[in-house]
């Protein structure tokens, strides 16, 4: 990947994960740029491809491209930060993130976007008014 490609992403993410929308300047370690569909799953090193993400969505997302909505049981895609509008699938309660549909259930899951530390380092930013973002 191209420096200009990797500033492209940077750039258009504004700082946070497209993810989970955590700040880039709080994380503990860099973020990294996410193939949305995996290579090895046919998925190309494109704008429309990439992804800024925490290194924790990240390495849990890995090349999982479905999860299974802890709801209904059914398979379904993750979120795909170019195709869908994030509010449509995920939302906040307080330094929790809600799931609002099958796909937002799914990917919460899959990325273990609540996982309790997380939830504590959003809980301590959010009394800070530094979170969640106004994106």
């Amino acid at each position: 990947m191209g420096r200009a490609l990797e500033e492209l992403v940077r750039d258009r993410a504004r700082g946070h994960c497209e993810y989970c929308r955590f700040p880039a300047e709080h994380a503990e370690a860099p973020f990294q740029v996410d193939h949305i569909v995996a290579l090895k799953h046919g998925g190309e090193t494109t704008a429309e491809n990439l992804a800024l993400a925490c290194c924790y969505c990240n390495s849990y997302k890995g090349p999982n491209i479905a999860g299974i909505d802890p709801v209904s049981g059914r398979l379904v895609r993750l979120f795909h930060p170019r195709q869908d509008h994030w509010a449509d699938h995920f939302g906040w309660d307080g330094p929790m993130l809600v799931r609002r549909s099958p796909v937002g259930r799914a990917t919460v899951h899959v990325l273990l976007m609540n996982h309790p530390l997380v939830v504590a380092t959003r809980h301590w930013l959010t009394a800070a008014g530094l979170f969640p973002p106004d994106l």
